[in-house]
């Protein structure tokens, strides 16, 4: 990974226009080719990024880019869709990188990570018509849970909690509005699925468009005795 802190300005073009004007800001290079542009604040959020994959190109800037202060022009390319990150490197403050090596992912502890395995296998319980497309599928913040898609072919994106609060709702809310500016996933859905989903976080969900979806641990793991229960 590589870290970099320069006075900069960035320009996005693509499925939508931005325009970043120069000030001090951290490029963050990954070895999965994506680059994300961060300010100090606003938390975990970039404030522009290209996912992979992704090709960057360094270029010398012109004449007239260079009397406008303009030392370096980072070009990053979109593989898929052609939109276009152009960050134009004013001054550089700090360039450091680092090998952090294989990531072993994040670690579900145990109920969590077999109910991703036992909904993957039990995928109807999303609804009538849904199809598994794969567990984890990686975004450029995280894994999501589970990609599926529904009845008409339209993708959704489910995570998955034990006890689901406010905090889960977020972390899905920032993989939907991620996947929803690919265009060969958007639209994208969302599915918050958990054992115990608190009112406030399920009032967010709703809210913001997010079906909630209570799951049975027991009875996906087969030991509901429907026999032995008065109800």
């Amino acid at each position: 990974m590589r870290l970099v802190i320069a006075k900069c300005a960035v320009d996005y073009a693509g499925r939508l226009s931005a325009h970043l004007p120069l000030a001090t800001r951290l490029l963050m290079l990954k070895n999965d080719g994506s680059i994300l542009v961060h300010s100090d604040g606003g938390s975990y959020k970039p404030l522009n990024w290209m996912s992979p994959p992704c090709t960057l190109q360094i270029l010398e800037p012109d004449q007239e880019q260079l009397d406008t202060g303009i030392t370096e022009l980072w070009k990053v390319t979109h593989a898929k869709t052609a939109d276009l990150l152009v960050v134009s490197i004013h001054e550089v403050f700090t360039d450091t990188s680092h090998d952090l090596g294989v990531d072993p992912g994040l670690v579900k502890d145990g109920v969590e990570a077999h109910l991703q395995k036992l909904l993957a296998e039990q995928i109807g319980l999303l609804g009538e018509g849904h199809t598994l497309v794969r567990r984890e599928y990686m975004t450029a913040i995280g894994p999501v849970d589970i990609l599926a898609r529904d009845a008409t072919g339209a993708a959704v994106a489910v995570e998955l909690k034990r006890r689901g609060d406010i905090d889960g709702v977020e972390q899905l809310t920032r993989y939907l509005e991620l996947m929803n500016r690919d265009p060969h996933l958007a639209p994208v859905t969302g599915i918050f699925a958990a054992q115990e989903i608190k009112p406030q976080a399920r009032t967010l969900a709703h809210d913001r468009g997010i079906r909630t979806l209570l799951l049975d641990y027991d009875a996906m793991r087969g030991l509901d005795d429907s026999d032995s229960r008065l109800f």
